[in-house]
């Protein structure tokens, strides 16, 4: 087994592109931004976007024939993680959540009008979307627990329910929600959910409040739905293949948050580092002192395990193997890893760090996010664990389970 991490010369070309236009044209940019000039933002952004796609950055993850780059998600590892280190720049290249998400599932799940109609604005930038599953009343884990419903009326779907934490809702054009259709499948069933495809604003779709989190008020909007109606034109991929939608849409959906966390990662990492070059205390520069040096190596240890996580999730994808666990096992790690570098680049910082005058703060608050969104720790511990036990009651052994490795 031939492992090599050298990117092919037309990908390093790439790579090399992105971080120039990130860091030559998409910072700069936003520096010069004045706070609360939010036309000015909005300016600013949908011009970078017109560049990007000038540049040739547009929409990494999609195939050419849809006016992508048609990079596999070894190589979208790459971009993304280049990207992410400006908060804006998966944005900018068309390829951050949920509408990244978003994409691939209605390439693979709707049919030829709806793509036209949905997938199409939203690879052009004119358009945005959103994904409701999670609801306040039941696990957001466990999506077989779902309580919104819709049940047909003549030739229409009539939906009530309760979505929350329901992302980009109030900046979207249209929806994919999830309900229960099958009223007569046992409770914890994967074949009672259907997806729908809701154009915004519906009557019938209301948004009650953005729910503030410990970050402020970002697009994470509560809603209320009560008898929206729908023809059956409107359901994506078919009458009770919701949850099989949901996995699909949400497994590389989780690779992609870890491969722009690990650029948040870095970055943390190269701060820390940055500080104990520069700060002398007691006798000496915090690099020299074996305290630091600790919290620097057990950082730089877990950013290399996470690359190899990611990269290696990336490539069964890509293979078209079976990837669950691995990417379980991934997005569990590089997001715990998040929280534990970002954490000791605050510590090395002192008070400095807890400040908003570096940008730390405000990524360990996002970066506290990490470890329930798309699944939650324990969650996939469980399917992890779940997966190893198969393995070695199928075959005596746990190696299937731990990456299928030859070592």
């Amino acid at each position: 087994m031939a492992i090599d991490f050298t990117l092919a010369p037309e990908h390093e070309e790439i790579r090399k592109r992105v971080r120039a236009f990130i860091q030559g044209t998409v910072a700069p940019a936003m520096e010069d931004l004045k706070e609360g000039d939010r036309d000015a933002y909005l300016r600013t952004i949908f011009h970078l976007r017109s560049l990007a796609r000038a540049e040739g950055l547009w929409l990494p993850h999609m195939p050419k024939e849809w006016g992508g780059m048609g990079l596999g998600h070894v190589e979208l590892a790459m971009v993304q993680s280049e990207a992410a280190k400006t908060r804006i720049g998966p944005w900018v290249l068309n390829c951050s959540a949920p509408d990244e998400g978003n994409m691939h599932t209605l390439l693979h799940w709707a049919n030829d009008e709806q793509k036209e109609r949905y997938l199409r604005p939203l690879l052009e930038g004119t358009t945005m979307s959103c994904f409701a599953m999670t609801e306040p009343e039941v696990a957001g884990s466990d999506p077989t627990l779902i309580q919104t419903t819709a049940v047909p009326d003549g030739d229409e779907w009539v939906i009530n329910g309760h979505k929350w934490f329901i992302s980009n809702a109030r900046r979207a054009n249209f929806a994919i929600l999830i309900a229960r259709t099958e009223q007569d499948v046992p409770e914890g069933s994967r074949g009672a959910n259907t997806a729908f495809l809701v154009d915004l604003p519906d009557p019938g779709w209301n948004d009650v409040r953005e729910v503030e989190t410990m970050h402020g008020s970002t697009g994470h909007s509560e809603i209320v739905i009560e008898d929206l109606r729908l023809p059956g034109s409107q359901i994506l991929g078919g009458r009770g293949n919701g949850h099989r939608l949901g996995q699909y849409r949400l497994g590389p959906a989780r690779l992609a948050h870890c491969m722009r966390w690990i650029s948040q990662a870095e970055s943390a990492l190269d701060m820390m580092v940055g500080r104990a070059l520069t700060r002398y205390s007691h006798g000496s520069l915090l690099a020299e002192k074996q305290g630091i040096q600790w919290l620097i190596a057990d950082s730089a240890m877990e950013l290399y395990q996470c690359k190899l996580m990611v990269l290696h999730a990336a490539s069964k994808i890509d293979k078209g193997e079976d990837f669950r666990t691995e990417v379980s096992m991934a997005k569990h790690f590089v997001a715990n890893s998040l929280n534990r570098i970002i954490d000791r680049a605050i510590q090395v910082h002192g008070a400095l760090g807890y400040s908003t005058d570096t940008p730390l703060a405000h990524m360990f608050q996002h970066a506290r996010w990490a470890r329930f969104a798309d699944g939650a720790d324990e969650i996939h511990q469980m399917r992890i664990a779940e997966r190893t036990i198969a393995a070695y009651q199928a075959t005596g052994s746990t190696a299937s389970a731990t990456g299928d490795l030859p070592l």
